[in-house]
């Protein structure tokens, strides 16, 4: 504590979340020192918060939409805290959260991503331009404010194509157009929320992530992961969500990493988490950036990097805004060189059995109302790969059942 105070008094953390995420967050920052500060959402009053290391818990009504909910509102209540105490660090703790939590930083005129860094990592075509703009591989896209710009792609590029909101996460809300009739109707019935899309070639491939941790503008950790079915694909057309772990000697790690910082190099990320998705094109075997965030990845991914490295990036995500909070040093952990992987979905039966997936290298199994989900760890890759594989047909039969996408995120 002593190395965190100036006045001898606990810094206060204002931590902003209107999902229910990030407890291991919370309880190593106050480990570190920090007095803790949570504001969320009043629907989330009663959520699996630590409430005993908390300092201050406040709530703020909930909007109906994600991107509904007023930064303004938030900041009403920040300035209101910031009467009592003496804020020195906000996080957001969710993607929806990094534009309120970059207005508090900059009204406060506190350290951390302001509201321009903030968009290369919410704004999926401010960060293609970025990228594309330092060399960083991208599918062809296009903004699609202005008519002779939408036609003059359609022109040039052959279809299908993708018409993308800018702003959500996930595979939300993402349209595929098979020709400019579709794309034009679309873009109609898209009304004054038109330019908040974009239009992006289709390209036909493998789906890859790389969670990583960067400090001082240096890639700490980058670990590269594939999904099973495309996420696109799984939330529209139905499935089993997977992912597992790539051979780290393996070619398309080696190109995963170097993509991965190139991006956040032209991004300009100084220090932070990021969850960052890559397409392997059946064309041509390259890679192409499709889109990042400055967050641990969700669906239980970084559940999947604790097991595979040792490193929970929760509580890696701490203690880096921490030691940038009062100019100190961050070293990451050696990770161990394991593999995970896990298989996701929703499920027919209310409370799920999994006991049938027996194998030894089973290192957890969700607990969750009408979801059946588990995560599988080894130190050989091509295990991990087999097991997510064999797991994922078996669900098929076993639990899956299908809903409808979301028109907005539920976590």
């Amino acid at each position: 504590m002593d190395e965190l105070s100036r006045t001898g008094e606990r810094p206060t953390m204002l931590c902003i979340s209107t999902y229910e995420k990030g407890q291991s967050f919370l309880r190593e920052a106050a480990a570190l020192g920090c007095d803790v500060v949570l504001l969320t959402v009043d629907t989330l009053a009663d959520a699996d918060w630590p409430k005993d290391i908390l300092a201050e818990f406040h709530t703020v009504p909930r909007a109906d939409m994600p991107e509904d909910q007023s930064p303004e509102q938030m900041l009403r209540v920040a300035d209101s805290i910031a009467r009592r105490r003496s804020i020195r660090r906000v996080v957001a703790l969710d993607e929806f959260d990094q534009e309120t939590a970059a207005l508090v930083r900059e009204h406060m005129r506190l350290g951390g991503m302001g509201q321009t860094a903030t968009r290369y990592f919410r704004d999926k075509l401010a960060m293609r331009m970025a990228a594309q703009a330092r060399g960083v591989a991208v599918p062809e896209f296009t903004s699609v404010l202005n008519d002779a710009d939408c036609n003059a792609f359609l022109a040039g590029t052959e279809g299908p194509w993708l018409l993308k909101p800018r702003w959500s996460a996930s595979a939300i809300g993402i349209r595929k157009v098979q020709n400019s009739g579709e794309l034009w109707e679309a873009l109609h019935g898209l009304g004054d929320l038109r330019s908040h899309h974009l239009l992006e070639r289709f390209v036909s491939g493998e789906i890859f992530h790389v969670e990583g941790v960067t400090w001082g503008g240096e890639v700490l950790f980058a670990s590269p992961y594939k999904y099973g079915a495309p996420p696109m694909a799984t939330m529209h057309e139905g499935g089993v969500f997977s992912t597992r772990g790539v051979d780290r000697a393996s070619a398309d790690a080696v190109a995963l990493r170097a993509i991965h910082a190139a991006m956040l190099s032209a991004l300009g990320l100084r220090a932070g988490v990021t969850h960052s998705e890559f397409i392997k094109a059946h064309a041509d075997g390259k890679f192409y950036f499709l889109e990042t965030a400055a967050r641990v990845g969700g669906a239980y991914i970084a559940d999947v990097v604790q097991h595979a490295s040792g490193l929970d990036p929760w509580v890696e995500w701490a203690r880096l805004e921490v030691a940038a909070m009062c100019g100190k040093p961050y070293t990451l952990p050696p990770p161990t060189n394991g593999y995970a992987g896990s298989v996701i979905s929703l499920a027919r039966q209310e409370w799920p059995d999994t006991g049938a997936y027996n194998d030894p290298e089973v290192v957890y199994r969700l607990h969750k109302l009408h979801h059946a989900g588990l995560i599988v760890r080894s130190d050989d890759a091509a295990r991990v790969e087999s097991l997510v594989d064999t797991y994922s047909k078996r669900y098929l039969t076993d639990f899956y059942a299908r809903m409808e996408a979301p028109a907005r995120p539920t976590a």
